[in-house]
């Protein structure tokens, strides 16, 4: 048996470590219920949105990486990312949190 924690249930933690922090999250895109991908936009007040992956290391641990942040000059194409990223793998979940200091959020989740 794995001792990854079924993807819903680090969703739903994370939703609370959000609001417990201050902030807001809402689920995007729900993906498979059990094994799911989970990515992460994070902003502060709408603002230097980033988009964090869960990446796989040597070592064993699974942080979450920055893989893109949205630009000034093309907005749509962070948008245009994560569509694309969601059609390659339907059970990815997308989940929006929107907190100050979104770089300690994503430092407190578990690796």
């Amino acid at each position: 048996m794995s001792e990854r924690l079924p993807a819903h249930l680090e969703i739903s933690s994370m939703i609370r470590l959000a609001e417990a922090n201050g902030g807001f999250a809402m689920v995007l895109a729900k993906g498979e219920r059990d094994a799911g991908t989970i990515l992460i936009v994070s902003m502060f007040r709408g603002a230097d949105i980033r988009l964090y992956e869960r990446m796989p290391q040597l070592d064993g641990t699974r942080p979450f990486v920055l893989t893109k942040s949205q630009g000034s000059e093309k907005p749509s194409e962070f948008d245009e990312y994560i569509a694309r990223r969601h059609s390659q793998d339907p059970d990815i979940w997308v989940l929006e949190v929107d907190i100050d200091d979104p770089e300690r959020f994503i430092a407190l989740l578990p690796k």
